[in-house]
């Protein structure tokens, strides 16, 4: 994978495209599901347009930074917006890591897009970046969740809390050579 191929990355059902501002209308339809933003805010409560544009500014920021973050998700057939994920750098349990994250719309929940693009962010992180290794963190009663990191070879390591709640972390140490 190139740099700017890290922009745009195709597995077999999704399209991975970096964020872009005017993605906020199909994120804030995710976003503000109140059944996703159970699985991923401290408070629970879906976010509105305004929160969701300045979370995107926020990634936009760590791609210029970084040269990797977080993709908006399409499915390859028809086009639609199936979820968010990818690799960010994040603060947990106290150290720096680059976290493989994801939300897909529940109305594809089940259906391994979850697990399609976490092997796609591994690839990236490990054969492209080089980096050594990667977490993935949730909230314990996620098994979904959960579930994925363990298909993309994630072991768990511990539990913790993270914005005052708490979660299990798992980690994905890259292969010796």
């Amino acid at each position: 994978m190139s740099v700017s191929s890290r922009e745009r990355v195709e597995t077999e059902r999704l399209i991975c495209e970096r964020l872009r501002l005017d993605h906020a209308p199909e994120l804030t339809r995710l976003l503000g599901d109140p059944r996703v933003a159970r699985t991923m805010f401290a408070d629970g409560l879906p976010l509105a347009e305004p929160a969701v544009s300045d979370g995107i500014r926020d990634k936009i920021e760590h791609w210029e930074r970084h040269g990797f973050g977080p993709w908006l998700l399409r499915d390859r057939a028809t086009g639609e917006m199936v979820g968010r994920g990818g690799l960010q750098h994040t603060f947990v349990a106290g150290s720096d890591e680059v976290e493989v994250g994801w939300a897909i719309i529940p109305d594809r929940w089940g259906q391994g897009l979850a697990t399609e693009l976490a092997h796609a962010s591994v690839a990236l992180a490990f054969d492209d970046l080089g980096l050594a290794q990667i977490v993935a963190f949730t909230l314990p009663d996620n098994v979904a969740s959960r579930r994925v990191m363990e298909k993309a070879g994630f072991v768990y390591e511990r539990e913790i809390v993270h914005a005052g709640l708490d979660h299990v972390l798992y980690r994905r140490v890259a292969e010796s050579p």
